[in-house]
């Protein structure tokens, strides 16, 4: 990732569909820190675990000042059925084309099972009120990824 997008930097914008099919603008959330995390594919084991510990530290998060969005290529459809089975509250935004990936340097060539291939990279961007980035985490795992966010922004 030559060009990731890295401490410093200011957040791209965006217009996104969310689990509702509302649409959902950059600008509506910033004013608030945010974290925002990228993750592959709604309704799958590591994603479901990403976002369920996002669920349990989000009263935290939010008590700290931070809102949560999730962004994934799936379509509102998918992410509907993934927060209601899931109680996720936080929006989960539909990016089917990848353009949002693409601007967060969260879609490119990553390794999988030891090959190079094209995909969504799973990344989490902790952003201040302006939308400037404070930390970029690029290649996170699924498993202990909310917890280290935690420490980073001062819970735990």
């Amino acid at each position: 990732m030559i060009n990731s997008l890295k401490k410093g930097d200011t957040a791209p914008g965006f217009t996104l569909l969310d689990q509702h099919g509302k649409e959902r603008q950059a600008a509506e959330f910033k004013g608030k820190k945010t974290i925002i995390f990228f993750y592959p594919a709604a309704m799958t084991p590591g994603c479901t675990k990403e976002a369920c510990d996002f669920r349990e530290s989000e009263s935290a998060l939010l008590a700290a000042g931070y809102q949560l969005i999730g962004i994934s290529k799936d379509l509102p459809q998918k992410l509907a059925k993934f927060s209601e089975r899931d109680s996720l509250e936080y929006p989960l935004l539909s990016d089917p084309e990848l353009i949002v990936h693409s601007e967060f340097n969260a879609y490119g060539e990553k390794k999988l099972y030891g090959k190079i291939v094209q995909g969504v990279i799973r990344s989490t961007f902790i952003l201040d009120e302006n939308w400037v980035v404070v930390e970029a985490l690029h290649n996170v795992k699924a498993t202990g990824h909310v917890a280290r966010i935690r420490k980073l922004v001062g819970l735990d």
